[in-house]
């Protein structure tokens, strides 16, 4: 059965349709991609310096420390490398520094430390500012060799199982990870817990 309709009618009809496509086109829009490019970073206002906030999106924060030009705290996107996180902090400081001594290819995780070490005037790698002492922690996601075989219940070739563990799974999340490398017990693992950090 047609419908009449009076000619008020229809324009009340239109309205309302062309209201409705306007406010689709608008969320449509607003859940695109993030308005922000990833390296275009805005200074917190009263911030600690070094601080620098992306725009919206999954992100993951960073301490970057160590032999950079810009040490700092960073946001970074969910998925990015040791290697962006140094880059973001204005690469190496000079030629004191020693990349080799880190993953540059692990993925960041929320809260980790990226310490870039220095090198002494001997050549050999030496721990700079924000470096872990003796009884320090140690930032999981960079400790060398040396530094692990710090820990109670370490020693070297432990240490390399678990540097090398860290590289093949990409960087580490937890130090509960560690639990799957071979000749780690429980009282290893509690020395691990309480001077790794993540």
């Amino acid at each position: 059965m047609p419908v009449n309709l009076s000619r008020s009618q229809v324009l009340v009809y239109g309205a309302v349709a062309i209201a409705l496509l306007l406010v689709g086109a608008r969320a449509i829009r607003s859940g695109g991609a993030p308005d922000y490019a990833v390296g275009a970073d805005r200074p917190i206002a009263g911030g600690p310096a070094g601080f620098s906030l992306g725009g919206g999106g999954p992100d993951v924060v960073v301490d970057v420390t160590g032999a950079v030009r810009r040490p700092g705290v960073y946001r970074l996107p969910v998925g990015a490398r040791v290697t962006d996180a140094v880059e973001r902090a204005g690469g190496v400081s000079g030629a004191d520094s020693s990349l080799e001594a880190i993953n540059l290819a692990a993925r960041l995780t929320d809260g980790q430390q990226v310490l870039v070490p220095g090198r002494a005037q001997g050549g050999d790698v030496a721990a700079v500012a924000g470096a872990a002492s003796e009884d320090g922690p140690i930032s999981l996601g960079s400790a060398t060799v040396e530094q692990l075989e710090t820990i109670d219940g370490i020693g070297p070739v432990t240490a390399g199982d678990i540097v090398e563990f860290r590289d093949q799974h990409g960087g580490l999340s937890s130090v509960d990870q560690l639990d799957e490398v071979n000749g780690i017990g429980p009282a290893t693992m509690e020395s691990l817990r309480q001077r790794l950090q993540p």
